[in-house]
């Protein structure tokens, strides 16, 4: 079973995203004064007194005509609906507003537990005007500042009496996901039609997605996901708001966190030089990884077009062969269908594990029929490899001196291992050691 949802939730600019980050333990929603900020469901794992929960950070809700409005408002209606609990974020220096009352007729009809959280309250002074509260209509108020993490406790006391028994934590054999790109590539439009729902927000203007967000879900075989859909990433030269800068950031967390990385590119657009360089974070964190071509449907092909497109992947992008290559539609969901068997099949061969002897019988095949290198008439002596590690598979091979290994050797043996293990769509690593 999964962990109890708990989504925070209220009008624009009350110190939501403040307090999930105080609550998480982390910056993960992106903080600042500008209305709208956070757009999408923002998903993290919290916890108070030995209790694990899911939270879920949401777009500021209003009753006023705004870009994105309706889709945010969308997107906390379905946060309100997954939630166990939900707690309503006020401002105590602002008191109750219109947009407070509208939020809470939303909260009255969903009929599910609901802690009012006063914030802004940094002074004791100001406790007083945390009973003008009651007037929502939703218990209890709680005074607290999200900033300094005054009454955070007293609030997720509260929040913990509300939630429903223990719940199983999260399976340990879920494989997560990401996917990253420039600006406007389609990634959540992927997102979207590989779950046949509007989980995140999609639109045309670049750059709209600006937080990671987590999607759990499960193929019909039962295995278990979470994607992680980023913002679009953008040279730091190009970067001017302080918000985009945040996203960046998140973008690298987000690979870091993931297992696999979908790297996306736009069919309409080609292949842009700073294509290469996203894909280059994922290969040196060494994740699984899959290119993904988008809007394929919109190009004008023919017999040829798909091999050209392969040719110049693979020219572009030298440093990962090992990357399978999808042409897919989100529109159409032209072979959509293939990207979750890929990417359990990917899983796989990240943890997969080569018997020490197996091993050792590759690398002296090798080593015959491409003998090893010499250096001032001293020759490399391979005297036996093991596997140290997983995701990514990691071999060290202990030879009797570390400079005699020419790169160009060591990629030799690495195409021998990937070409009899079949580690497909993940990069190996292949360390040298002098024998002690």
């Amino acid at each position: 079973m999964a962990l109890p949802t708990v989504a925070i939730v209220g009008r624009p600019n009350v110190g939501k995203s403040t307090l999930f980050n105080r609550i998480a333990g982390e910056r993960i929603s992106i903080v600042e004064d500008v209305e709208g900020v956070t757009r999408d469901r923002i998903y993290a794992v919290g916890g108070w007194l030995n209790r694990r929960f899911s939270l879920i950070d949401t777009g500021g809700i209003d009753d006023i005509e705004a870009p994105f409005m309706e889709q945010i408002k969308h997107q906390a209606e379905i946060a309100i609906a997954e939630a166990d609990v939900i707690v309503l974020v006020v401002s105590g220096k602002e008191g109750i507003t219109n947009a407070d009352e509208y939020v809470a007729k939303i909260l009255y009809r969903a009929q599910k537990p609901v802690i009012l959280a006063v914030n802004k309250v940094d002074n004791p002074e100001m406790r007083s005007t945390v009973y003008d509260f009651y007037a929502l209509g939703l218990g209890d108020p709680y005074p607290v500042s999200s900033v300094h993490g005054l009454g955070t406790g007293d609030l997720l006391d509260a929040v913990i009496s509300e939630l429903p028994s223990e719940a199983e934590e999260e399976e340990a054999d879920v494989i997560k996901f990401s996917l990253i790109g420039r600006p406007n590539v389609g990634k959540s439009s992927i997102i979207n039609a590989l779950l046949g729902e509007e989980r995140v927000i999609a639109s045309p203007v670049s750059g709209t997605t600006r937080d990671a967000v987590d999607t759990p879900f499960t193929d019909s075989a039962g295995q278990q996901y979470i994607m992680i859909d980023t913002a679009g990433m953008r040279k730091s030269g190009k970067v001017y708001e302080k918000t985009e800068k945040y996203s960046v950031m998140r973008a690298m967390r987000a690979i870091d966190r993931s297992d696999i990385v979908l790297m996306v590119i736009n069919a309409e657009e080609g292949i842009r030089e700073y294509d290469k360089r996203i894909a280059g974070f994922a290969h040196d964190a060494g994740k699984g990884l899959i290119i993904v071509v988008n809007k394929w449907d919109r190009l004008e092909k023919d017999n040829h077009t798909m091999h050209q497109w392969e040719r110049d992947i693979r020219d572009h992008f030298q440093y990962i062969p090992y990357a399978p290559i999808v042409f897919v539609s989100a529109l159409t969901k032209q072979r959509l269908h293939k990207l979750p068997e890929m990417i359990k099949e990917i899983s796989q061969n990240q943890n997969k594990r080569i018997a020490s002897a197996v091993l050792n019988d590759l690398i002296m095949d090798a080593a015959a029929l491409n003998p090893t290198p010499t250096d001032k008439g001293k020759r490399l002596k391979i005297f036996y490899a093991s596997q140290v590690a997983v995701k990514p598979p990691t071999f060290v091979i202990f030879v009797n001196e570390e400079e005699l290994m020419h790169f160009s050797y060591l990629r030799f043996l690495e195409n021998q291992i990937r070409e009899a293990f079949a580690f497909k769509g993940t990069p190996i690593k292949l360390l040298t050691r002098k024998r002690k």
